[in-house]
């Protein structure tokens, strides 16, 4: 998506440890009308896919997943990173490691919330190494929910989690394919 594209390249910062910074318009404050855009996209992609809930991971891909939504009609699920007091008894549980903050942990899921009847659309800011993303591919496995496919807004293509998803035969769709990236040479995308 070369809007999106343009945009990195103006807004977005290349930061050591292999980080991209993209806080101006999607990590930490939210362009809506731009992000709007970024989940019309994915609707494109996928509305023929017959998708009845989104699911991603807090707290990044909130904003994205429920701007998407909007073009869907249906619920956002967030998969939540610590077990909290309003939290029902059964849930679907799943290791994920942060790549940003270098820590293992896990993510939950309300079964209620997640069931065989579910045609699941996985929404993410980034794809790295992809632990995110196949965190909620197991918690849908483990509700005998359909994964439809994974939408990522930005994704590291010269890192090993898009590839990892699609050998599992998953269909993943990224707005923005990074070939190389460093602080001296900035950014390049995929053709």
């Amino acid at each position: 998506m070369q809007l999106l594209e343009e945009r990195i390249k103006a807004t977005g910062k290349v930061c050591a440890g292999d980080v991209l910074k993209v806080n101006g318009f999607l990590n930490h404050q939210i362009d809506v009308p731009f992000v709007c855009l970024l989940g019309k996209e994915f609707h494109r992609l996928y509305k023929d896919c017959d998708v009845n809930k989104i699911l991603t991971i807090e707290a990044s891909g909130i904003g994205v997943a429920c701007l998407t939504a909007q073009f869907f009609n249906c619920p956002v699920l967030f998969a939540k990173k610590a077990v909290t007091s309003n939290m029902g008894a059964g849930v679907y549980t799943a290791p994920v490691h942060s790549y940003t903050h270098g820590i293992d942990g896990t993510v939950y899921v309300e079964k209620q919330f997640l069931t065989d009847t579910d045609r699941v659309l996985i929404i993410d800011d980034f794809l790295a190494t992809g632990s995110a993303l196949l965190s909620l591919i197991e918690l849908c496995h483990q509700a005998h929910a359909t994964v439809v496919g994974c939408g990522s807004v930005i994704e590291k293509a010269y890192q090993t989690g898009g590839r990892a998803i699609r050998d599992r035969g998953i269909r993943v769709e990224s707005l923005a394919r990074i070939q190389a990236m460093s602080v001296e040479n900035g950014i390049t995308f995929c053709q």
